[in-house]
């Protein structure tokens, strides 16, 4: 077995990065955390991790970096930016990127830590904040034979499923890029079928009910429908969430000539939620853009699932 990392650097507190850093102490690693929220830095800390200033501070101290931001401009500030990480990182060291992120993106990025005498994991990771927590996550991940050999521990601890899609990086992230296509275009017919069954007259719980059993339902119906019944639009993965990633995608099948309208279509409804300012909702909230389609928050039609599933 190769020599196995055990100092193991976080940057993203967020709902997934707080689940994967609390795996990672449940699983006897030493974790470094930082954030730009100081009281998230300070609740990991408290759990057992070391609290870091900067991307570069904790770098130093660790053999792996975890990067878990919001896109590609944030994984680059952490790598590059003012106090980044990369140039403080020992050589060797391992960076596992999780952001979802344009394919070229990743390739570049990986091609520049390589050239720096880093080791590079394209890892976009799928779940939510209750398979993060849960360390079940599922993990596209793409890069060398011998980052993935010293990085064991760290995957048996935040992994449920953990995919070798190649020692290229970019792979992970296309394989990432198509996961987003089908949530997206599934939250949005979801939020559509509700909407129009509420315009019919339905039962919302019943209608809720009848079709997570039927031939209709999907994942998403399943888990996001529940926050519509509760009214509770609370973000555990927002709608600007979907107008980026499916960007990413439109943006690749257009360089690439390849035709996509149910993709299209599903953009436009999270653009449309987000400039009627619904944008740091719940993705859900995407079933606000149908006039008169609205339920009260007091509403209770059961407790809404965790999680972001991305």
């Amino acid at each position: 077995m190769a020599d196995q990392i055990s100092r193991v650097g976080l940057v993203g507190l967020g709902a997934m990065g707080m689940g994967i850093g609390k795996s990672l102490l449940r699983a006897g690693l030493e974790v470094h955390a930082c954030d730009v929220r100081p009281e998230a830095v300070q609740s990991l800390a408290d759990a057992g991790a070391h609290a870091a200033a900067s991307p570069a501070e904790l770098a130093a101290r660790v053999d792996a970096l975890i990067i878990v931001v919001v896109n590609a401009q944030q994984t680059e500030a952490v790598l590059f930016g003012e106090q980044g990480a990369a140039a403080a990182l020992a050589p060797g060291a391992v960076v596992i990127a999780c952001a979802t992120v344009a394919p070229e993106f990743a390739e570049a990025l990986g091609a520049r830590l390589v050239a720096m005498g880093l080791r590079f994991i394209d890892a976009p990771v799928s779940g939510g904040a209750a398979k993060a927590a849960a360390g079940e996550m599922s993990v596209m991940a793409a890069g060398a034979p011998e980052a993935f050999a010293r990085c064991e521990r760290i995957f048996d601890a935040i992994a449920g499923k953990l995919y070798r899609l190649g020692e290229q990086p970019g792979q992970g992230s296309k394989v990432k890029m198509i996961n987003q296509l089908l949530a997206g275009v599934h939250i949005a017919a979801a939020a559509e079928a509700m909407a129009l069954g509420l315009r019919a007259g339905c039962d919302p719980d019943a209608l809720y009910e009848v079709i997570s059993n039927s031939a209709g339902s999907s994942w998403m119906f399943q888990n996001r429908v529940p926050h519509i019944l509760a009214g509770d639009y609370t973000p555990l993965s927002a709608v600007n969430i979907f107008v980026k990633d499916l960007g990413i995608v439109l943006d690749y099948a257009k360089k690439t000539v390849f035709p996509l309208p149910l993709s299209s279509t599903a953009h436009q409804m999270f653009m449309q939620a987000s400039a009627a300012g619904h944008g740091g909702e719940d993705d859900s909230a995407v079933i606000k853009l149908f006039p008169g389609i609205t339920l009260p928050a007091a509403r209770k039609a059961g407790q809404p699932a965790e999680g972001d599933g991305k």
